[in-house]
């Protein structure tokens, strides 16, 4: 897959991000000299998904990879000298390690495991390696991802499993598909519906945001649900600038013009949904429910387009994208209830063009819990507390780390555990807009005893808080794959192609963590194999991937294979409820306890909330705080 090209080899690999934080698996031929240089970028036609389209991230990865303000060698300082920039001293990456190990030992044995905590922020190759950072390698149960309010992405997905037992569905855009739109088995969506979300500026959670206009072209409508008004919203069909907030009203309003016009999918219905007539009582009760003219003046919206969009949507396919607003308000949970409940009730679910569930996720949660989707299978047996996991928990079931919000509280208090070891991973919390308190959480982080961060730049975090900083190498100086959420997404995994040999001795957050395991646990026997070296690592997560095998031979993927092959694709099939690829048992149904859509919720119930979806109006609103 290497061509010369006059005075170039270029070489094909994939990258991670579009704008946006999470995995679309942008395309790239790098075009590289004789000497070993970057010298230009551009976008891989032969990409499934992008198709030689890019944006201005990847067409300036030169200027990325050589800036002159990197991080390229191991430093230290002492921690007296913490904020000062100029008392930074160059060592070898065997004294850093040693000094990482001595310190991780003598916290270990000195206040316990507990006393670590692993910090990510949301970089993906380093991100989606926190777990293992924390809990495999240093042995605490301590990764926090530091946003406030955890308000992106896991509201919505823990939404996701209380009703559909799925962590996050996503728009079908045929990304699994042999000839993606043009496959005889996709069907183009009559209708896609946008939520909170601009997919064109963010390409956000696994969603390649132009897909929406390559579909349009093909015929698919669109409605839009932003109080903005952005480009999208101006091809929309019907724009609903709803009051900030009351997404809530809006989708029970649709459900009850659905529900009282008989145009639900009754069969689908009838098999695989539990709980239909508590919830359709719920959308029509006069003080918890919902009428489309109530929902008009909440929402401060035409009541006939409410009507409008509200008709479009039990057309098949019909689909949805459901973007970060939805997690930023306090009445989530039942705005996601409201809108996967519409899908569903219509059976627009898991079907071409309609809502792709992805693949199965089977296990919980850090505390040692194991679930299929929300249904508990063991029960937690780790003696130590997680910060957060008891004042919320329903994190539990899916998440592997702390809650941010608690965690601050654990490290300025030192209750339930002191933490005094900090492992900064690719994070920028005190100066980024990920943190709604950043003073306070360098209030609590600069008296700590020992602080080692990683990044490719040195930002602010580092410079105030840490003693020793390790140089990570850019997506084009190593290895790695591209997963979608794990692949619970349309079904593509790509190559991270090593192109560059790293600058200075930088070297990938996935050879910083074995380099420490190798140290930390050198007697490891759990999964040897597979901490052993990179490749063996990387061969792991791919064959952890459903239907990544050769289909002629039945052998597993492993990571050469799929740099020779740079894209790989694989097919997750339609309607897995109906075939029983959802359950960890094999029986036809959804991950939930009942395995059925909830729209009864029993999670909630056990949780102590209310089952069935309700509004809420904004906490902070012109009518709840009208001064």
């Amino acid at each position: 897959w290497k061509y010369e090209d006059g005075d170039f080899t270029v070489v094909r690999t994939s990258m991670w991000s579009p704008p946006g934080c999470h995995p679309v698996g942008c395309g790239l031929k790098l075009y590289v000299d004789a000497e070993g240089r970057l010298d230009h970028v551009e976008g891989d036609e032969n990409n499934p998904i992008t198709k030689g389209r890019l944006c201005a991230r990847c067409l300036a990865l030169k200027d990325y990879v050589y800036n002159p303000s990197r991080v390229i060698y191991p430093m230290k300082r002492d921690p007296k000298d913490r904020g000062q920039h100029d008392k930074w001293e160059r060592i070898t990456w065997d004294e850093a390690y040693a000094l990482i190990k001595e310190k991780r030992d003598y916290f270990r044995d000195t206040y316990g495991p507990e006393s670590m905590a692993v910090f990510s922020g949301t970089g993906r190759s380093g991100g989606i390696l926190v777990a293992d950072m924390a809990q495999a390698v240093l042995g605490t149960p301590n990764a926090c991802y530091t946003q406030s309010g955890y308000a992106c992405y896991q509201p919505r997905s823990m939404s996701c499993s209380h009703v559909l037992g799925a962590y996050y569905p996503e728009m079908d855009y045929a990304g699994g598909l042999e000839g993606t739109y043009d496959n005889p088995v996709y069907r183009v969506p009559e209708v896609i519906v946008m939520w909170g979300k601009m997919a064109l500026a963010s390409n956000g959670d696994g969603l390649w945001g132009h897909a929406v206009i390559d579909l349009m072209k093909r015929g698919a409508k669109l409605i839009s649900v932003d109080p903005r008004v952005n480009w999208l919203a101006t091809r929309a069909e019907v724009h609903l600038r709803v009051r900030p907030g009351t997404d809530t009203a809006l989708a029970m309003a649709w459900l009850s013009i659905i529900i009282n016009e008989d145009l639900y999918d009754h069969d689908f219905v009838e098999k695989w949904t539990y709980g239909f007539e508590e919830f359709s009582a719920r959308i029509n009760d006069p003080d918890k429910g919902m009428t489309p003219e109530r929902a008009a003046e909440i929402c401060e919206v035409p009541v006939e387009d409410i009507y409008a969009a509200a008709r479009c949507l039990a057309q098949k396919p019909c689909t949805a994208s459901v973007g970060l607003k939805t997690d930023q308000n306090p009445n989530t949970l039942q705005i996601c209830h409201a809108i996967w409940g519409i899908f569903a009730i219509c059976g627009n679910l898991d079907n071409p063009g309609g809502i792709k569930l992805g693949q199965t996720m089977l296990n919980g949660g850090s505390t040692g819990r194991k679930g299929v989707g929300m249904l508990v299978e063991e029960e937690d047996t780790n003696p130590i507390p997680i910060a957060g996991h008891d004042q919320y928990p329903a994190m539990d079931f899916i998440i592997n780390t702390t809650q941010p919000d608690c965690t601050l509280d654990t490290l300025r208090t030192n209750i339930p555990y002191p933490i005094e070891f900090l492992f900064i991973q690719s994070s920028n919390f005190i100066s980024s807009c990920i943190t709604q308190q950043p003073m306070q959480w360098m209030e609590a982080c600069r008296h700590k005893e020992f602080v080692v961060a990683t990044d490719i730049f040195m930002n602010p975090t580092i410079q105030a808080l840490a003693d020793v900083v390790l140089p990570v190498s850019t997506s084009l100086e190593h290895e790695g794959i591209v997963t979608f959420h794990g692949c619970n997404q349309p079904g593509q995994f790509h190559a991270l192609t090593k192109v560059l040999e790293p600058l200075g001795e930088c070297k990938s957050d996935l050879e910083i963590m074995l380099d420490l395991d190798h140290r930390i646990n050198p007697d490891r026997t759990e999964d040897a194999e597979k901490w052993s070296s990179p490749h063996a690592y990387l061969d792991n997560k791919i064959q952890n991937i459903p239907y990544t095998a050769d289909p002629d031979t039945g052998e597993d993927m492993t990571y050469e294979t799929l740099r020779e092959w740079v894209y790989g694709r694989y097919e997750i099939p339609y309607y897995q409820y109906e075939l029983g690829l959802l359950r960890a048992d094999g029986k036809p149904g959804f991950k939930s306890p009942t395995g059925r859509v909830e729209l009864w919720s029993t999670v909630k119930q056990h949780l102590g909330e209310d089952p069935l979806p309700y509004y809420e109006e904004p906490r902070f609103s012109k009518r709840s705080r009208p001064e």
